[in-house]
């Protein structure tokens, strides 16, 4: 379901499905977060861009998956049911929750439709960038259920409420200019070859940077996310009076003096 490639500190995750535009079956869920446990255990990796190939970037969970859940009412107690049910739903949940978990950037680069299950993995990444036939749906209105994978739950802390709202009760696309103008991406490229070079770019400049430093970082922003700003600066306090005197200090401030690039072990 993914192709993995580690090069230069760089880890590049493919989803590679083109001809089901990407959607996620069973074993793509175990393989997405099989994939992202592996890469926040790699110390040799600074920075994560997840693609695609093909038209579309990722419609989502595959239908087939979706119809599977049918065999439940197969099972005679209903309690029983219910159990399996929501421990579907959380296996899910925590297949896209890897990727926010994950103590490494992670970039992502969209082509096409970002549909579903897509927008919420992409939610998920630190960054987000697309081309210019990039669109984002929240399509389970239109299947008749609610978003459960974290979309509802992380586009409110990315782009306006009312957007999310908007998108959330009427299923409607969000092409690529209105994106950008709303914070959902970074920047607009006009082709994927294109994107793929910017976004390869910014992940070298992140892997030259202290991985301590970057893990810290991305741990802070993503607990300033969902605390105060009081409960934010206690945070950042523990993680520096742990953190503050490393290696990755002395050497950084070394090759300033020195006019040098630094250095940093993984």
């Amino acid at each position: 379901m993914f192709q993995v490639n580690i090069q230069e500190k760089i880890a590049t995750v493919q989803f590679n499905r083109p001809d089901k535009a990407n959607a996620l079956h069973k074993a793509g869920w175990e393989s997405l977060k099989h994939t992202f446990e592996q890469l926040d255990a790699n110390p040799a990796v600074r920075a994560i861009i997840l693609s695609s190939t093909g038209k579309h970037f990722c419609a989502g969970i595959d239908l087939e998956l979706f119809m599977s859940f049918g065999q439940l009412n197969d099972m005679k107690c209903e309690g029983r049911k219910r159990e399996s049910l929501l421990q579907i739903i959380k296996d899910l949940q925590t297949a896209v929750n890897t990727i926010e978990n994950c103590r490494k950037p992670v970039i992502a680069a969209i082509q096409g439709g970002c549909i579903g299950g897509g927008l919420d993995i992409v939610a998920a990444c630190d960054l987000r960038f697309c081309t210019g036939d990039a669109y984002f749906t929240i399509r389970e209105i239109d299947m008749g259920m609610v978003a459960d994978l974290g979309t509802l739950q992380r586009l409110p802390k990315l782009i306006p409420y009312g957007k999310v709202a908007e998108m959330a009760y009427s299923g409607r696309k969000v092409f690529s200019g209105e994106a950008e103008r709303i914070g959902l991406v970074n920047q607009i490229f006009p082709d994927q070859k294109v994107m793929l070079t910017h976004v390869h770019q910014l992940a070298q400049v992140i892997a030259k940077k202290s991985p301590l430093a970057i893990r810290g970082t991305k741990e802070s922003l993503r607990f300033a996310r969902d605390h105060s700003v009081q409960e934010g600066l206690q945070q950042i306090q523990l993680w520096n009076a742990a953190m503050l005197f490393s290696d990755d200090l002395m050497i950084a401030m070394q090759a300033k003096m020195m006019k040098q690039a630094p250095n940093f072990e993984d």
